[in-house]
């Protein structure tokens, strides 16, 4: 039986190594908190002294912490993982961290002759529980290759994203745009209370357009995505429209700070000639060109 060891027994790692067992493999598991691996003793784990007991014999061992720091420590630290792994197994690191933390844990292994892949995890920890969560991973793709089994008992979408630390990279892509967006659809909800409109005439309505169906999947493919700048909807009469928002918020007394700075981004892509084109591609060129990324400008 493959044998793997799982380091950070929280709310997404516990669920996850219990699908691990579930898959059928051999698990010695280890966490700051006794209680979090008796736990998982109880469902036929192995509980370890430490992390570097977790390692050893594994083929695979797996770390879900919630710092690059405490990543590095458990690798590197006293009775760390890279004491006990065999130059044979893979590290998987499915923590959300730097990817350049990722990278620099990544060169570290490798001088021991260990590989190493990031897997960061998507959506909840009810996904955890359900072995529905998605992996975004960087790696080697042989590595890749060799994890993937594991990663299958765990999550149902595996994306092979890149080299080490491109996981990382999608993860925190992901996190920034549903973090923001967040903000912003509170902003957008808080001035239609604000101004009367009920929550749910306004989520009627904004479920059916980009503002809730996502710009990922609507907006974007037929223009951004491809680079087409014939407008399926102006990026002027969008920059009207959030001028007219911010106006009557702050008649409202209702906060739009994010629309604010998004107003900014948008006049200086105006600014550039970008006024006429597709809001959504006038806006990408834009941004891409203050990130110094390749664009016509």
């Amino acid at each position: 039986m493959a044998k793997a060891g799982f380091i950070g027994l929280g709310q997404m790692g516990k669920p996850m190594s219990r699908n691990l067992m579930k898959g059928g493999y051999d698990l010695k598991v280890y966490d700051l908190s006794q209680d979090a691996m008796q736990d998982i003793v109880k469902n036929g784990a192995e509980a370890a002294a430490n992390a570097r007991e977790a390692a050893v014999g594994a083929d695979v061992v797996f770390t879900m912490l919630p710092t690059g720091a405490i990543v590095e420590q458990s690798v590197f630290g006293p009775c760390g993982i890279a004491e006990g792994m065999s130059m044979d197994a893979v590290f998987v690191d499915m923590s959300t961290i730097l990817p350049e933390e990722t990278r620099s844990i990544g060169r570290r292994l490798a001088e021991q002759g260990i590989a190493m892949v990031d897997a960061p995890v998507g959506r909840t920890s009810a996904h955890a529980i359900g072995g529905t969560v998605t992996f975004m991973v960087g790696g080697d793709s042989a590595d890749v290759a060799r994890i993937t089994p594991y990663l299958e008992c765990m999550g149902q979408m595996i994306t092979h994203c890149g080299p080490l630390g491109a996981g990382a990279v999608v993860k925190l892509v992901n996190n920034y745009i549903s973090a923001v967006t967040n903000v912003v659809t509170a902003e957008g909800l808080a001035y239609g209370l604000a101004a009367g409109v009920s929550e749910d005439t306004m989520v009627e309505v904004i479920s059916q357009t980009p503002a809730g169906l996502g710009h990922i999947t609507t907006t974007w493919p037929a223009k951004a995505l491809i680079d087409d700048p014939a407008p399926a909807f102006q990026l002027d009469l969008a920059r009207k429209d959030i001028g007219l928002a911010l106006t009557a918020a702050a008649a409202a007394k209702a906060p739009m700070a994010t629309g604010a700075v998004a107003r900014e981004i948008y006049n200086i892509a105006s600014a550039k000639g970008h006024g006429r084109e597709d809001w959504s591609t006038g806006i990408f060129r834009t941004v891409k060109y203050l990130a110094k990324g390749k664009t016509d400008g």
